[in-house]
């Protein structure tokens, strides 16, 4: 039997806002884990609180490592992070470097969202608007986290205003202040690939170059959706996934950051329907077998 993702110390895999581990039978990582282990990999998606600060999320996270090594018998893991997630296991490389062998960003706001930029600005919590966005996220969370079947624990403490924060750019910034390991220092750079015996990648997708639309499946309503957000980025304007933006994303040792994926797409979400040359679960083949070839 291949061997290509057997690396040397276990996956772990952390969703963004607003995520899961199963809703009923519908996985966060449609058809990733399953590939990965078929190439012998050890994976195990987990859970952090679906709404709240990266620094909450964070510690729950370290927590969670913490047993996963202690049941594995591992000395380290592999952290992969999409969206907020990649914030959140660059807290806990940046804390507790000795248990983490690699941080993988997938789409991660790493310089902050410009989505979140504009609905801090249009749709403060403090008004009439805001309130009913605040409300709308909190009953997904509710819904969300009673259907979801992967994810056995206690309820996970809710913080809206926190998780929007942390994820405008003021509040990343804030962020990268404390945990700086694998920034460019220049904006659309690459950053230090090991820091602390960490090694640190990134990738990413962008909907649009120039006129051109990319990654696009008419039967995903997702894709719809990062369109519209889209449209409120300024700085990277048509340089986008839809939440984060191409050089916004980047991360230690950049392997892409223009692939034709949506902010959804890039984990196979919506049942794996995306556009036209586009394939996320191979991207997670081939990091594996870079992971592996490292000795990670």
């Amino acid at each position: 039997m291949p061997q290509e993702q057997a690396t040397r110390y276990p996956i772990v895999l952390v969703p963004g806002l607003l995520g899961f581990v199963k809703l009923v039978v519908y996985p966060y990582w449609f058809g990733i884990v399953p590939a990965l282990r078929r190439g012998g990999a050890q994976v195990i998606p987990v859970m952090v609180s679906a709404v709240n600060s990266t620094e909450i999320r964070g510690e729950q996270l370290l927590a969670r490592v913490q047993e996963i090594l202690e049941q594995t018998g591992a000395a380290k893991v592999n952290l992969i992070g999409h969206s907020q997630g990649a914030l959140t296991i660059r807290y806990v490389a940046g804390v507790r470097p000795d248990l983490v062998a690699s941080v993988t960003s997938i789409a991660g706001p790493n310089h902050g969202s410009e989505l979140a930029d504009y609905l801090e600005e249009h749709f403060p919590s403090h008004t009439i608007k805001g309130r009913v966005v605040n409300a709308a996220i909190r009953v997904t969370t509710l819904i969300t986290g009673a259907l979801d079947t992967g994810y056995r624990g206690t309820r996970l403490p809710v913080d809206v205003d926190a998780a929007h924060h942390s994820l405008t750019t003021c509040g990343v910034a804030r962020f990268n202040l404390r945990f700086p390991q694998g920034l460019p220092k220049n904006w659309g750079g690459e950053g230090d690939e090991e820091v602390a015996g960490v090694r640190y990648y990134s990738w990413s997708g962008t909907l649009q170059t120039g006129r051109t639309d990319r990654g696009k499946n008419l039967f995903d309503s997702s894709n719809l959706t990062c369109r519209i957000f889209a449209r409120t980025f300024t700085k990277e304007r048509g340089q986008s996934d839809g939440m984060v933006g191409r050089f916004s994303s980047h991360l230690g040792k950049v392997i892409g950051d223009d692939y034709p994926l949506d902010h959804f797409d890039i984990v196979n979400q919506h049942f794996g329907l995306v556009g036209k040359g586009a394939d996320p679960v191979r991207l997670f083949l081939e990091h594996a077998a870079r992971l592996k070839a490292a000795g990670l």
